[in-house]
């Protein structure tokens, strides 16, 4: 079938807890994307907050950079997510519908990424980090992990 148009993604209280839309119409998602550590490399933490059009087109992506797991500073990282949270204003909790996207910030590549499956079955994947994986029916709002 091919890549998505559009992957439905629905609030709950896990990876989806602050997704919705602001008061005047944009869709938001506010995320903690990761590069796993290894052993050549002690990865990254991150906050994301995408947002979208109504038509769910990515307008904007605002990511901050928090450094290593290992020496991560736990209430800089809750303090950066809360005020991003509120950079949002007045807000509705619930289901968007957006477009699969990928940014490019601090040498790595950030966003819902269309892949096809072995079996030739798409995927869509929340990057860094690969901790929500999306597949047909799109419009389910469900996710793997």
């Amino acid at each position: 079938m091919g890549a998505p148009d559009l992957v439905a993604i629905d609030h709950d209280d896990y990876h989806a807890e602050h997704v919705g839309r602001t008061a005047d119409g944009r869709q938001f998602f506010l995320t903690t994307p990761f590069e796993p550590a290894t052993a050549d490399d002690p990865g990254n933490e991150f906050v994301a907050l995408f947002l979208f059009d109504a038509a769910g087109r990515l307008l904007e992506a605002r990511i901050d950079e928090l450094g290593p797991r290992a020496t991560l500073d736990a209430k800089h990282r809750r303090d950066r997510y809360e005020a991003r949270l509120r950079e949002l204003g007045e807000v509705a909790f619930g289901r968007i519908e957006v477009a699969p996207f990928a940014v490019e910030r601090f040498g790595t590549t950030f966003g819902l990424l269309a892949r096809p499956g072995e079996d030739g079955d798409w995927w869509v994947e929340l990057h860094p980090g690969n901790y929500m994986a999306f597949s047909e029916p799109w419009d389910s709002g469900e996710y793997d992990t």
